[in-house]
């Protein structure tokens, strides 16, 4: 049964140990957020967008994935959220001028960097790469690093001028408790939403139904009367309105048309007209 040529067996080829749980390679992990789209599994390209969660996509998977839902495709529980392109934005990246494309290493004779990022914080000079925490503004979609925006505290964009407030900061691709925080506040914002267009088509019936629910007092029986009286006003106004002189000098009955005394032919001579 083996073992033959007096070889001795240690004990790890004998008993079976509990299996190694595979660690997730970070860098890789790395990768996959921050180079990769997360629908498409795609590499990023512009035009970039992010969601409510922060999370990265290219916007010609997003408009797919809405055009046709009903496609099999991968990785959609990342995109259940979006229903519109209004709740996506487009991200306004500054690239890094480092950043040589993804042909700089094709003879493999050169380092290849892997956490050198296409994209940088135009305040702070860090890489979009995933050691550094970024974030985007909701109202502008400038792209920013954390700690640009704690050193340097202001209301007004760095990048493009617009203002900004706390509640418009997002997150990019951050903790699973961040996420639950920016689901919560994307449940609330859509919440506020619904009771806006609520109120205001309330607002709208209220301003156009009074003539029509008052029909005890006869109001709206009165309304409905003087349209009528206004409509066959018009039709009759319309119908008795004389013809232009123009158009009746085209037909012979017109007085333009008939002759004088003069004009007319005279029985003696063969000519038409007399003069």
């Amino acid at each position: 049964m083996g073992c033959d040529g007096g070889t001795i067996p240690k004990r790890h080829e004998l008993v079976k140990g509990p299996k190694k749980v595979e660690q997730v390679d970070k860098n890789a992990e790395l990768a996959a957020k921050w180079k990769y789209c997360a629908l498409s599994q795609e590499k990023l390209r512009r035009p970039i967008v992010s969601c409510d969660l922060g999370r990265l996509y290219n916007k010609d998977a997003i408009i797919e994935y809405l055009l046709d839902k009903t496609a099999e495709r991968p990785n959609t529980e990342a995109v259940v959220h979006i229903r519109a392109l209004k709740d996506i934005k487009e991200l306004n990246l500054t690239d890094n001028p480092e950043w040589e494309g993804e042909r700089r290493n094709a003879k493999g004779d050169r380092y290849e960097d892997i956490h050198c990022g296409m994209f940088i914080c135009p305040v702070v000079g860090l890489e979009m790469n995933g050691k550094h925490r970024f974030c985007y503004l909701q109202t502008c979609g400038c792209v920013f690093s954390e700690r640009a925006l704690k050193e340097v505290k202001t209301e007004i964009c760095h990048k493009c001028g617009d203002p900004f407030t706390a509640e418009d900061i997002v997150v990019l691709n951050g903790t699973k408790e961040e996420v639950e925080q920016l689901q919560k506040k994307m449940a609330e914002k859509r919440v506020k939403t619904k009771t806006k267009k609520s109120k205001k088509s309330k607002e709208a019936e209220a301003v156009s139904t009074p003539s029509d629910e008052a029909g005890p007092s006869g109001t709206s029986s009165s309304s409905k009367e003087t349209k009528s009286a206004t409509a066959s006003a018009t039709k009759r106004s319309v119908q008795s309105t004389e013809k232009s002189e123009v158009f009746k000098s085209l037909f012979t009955s017109h007085s333009s048309a008939k002759r004088t005394k003069e004009q007319t032919s005279n029985w003696v001579t063969h000519t038409p007209y007399h003069f």
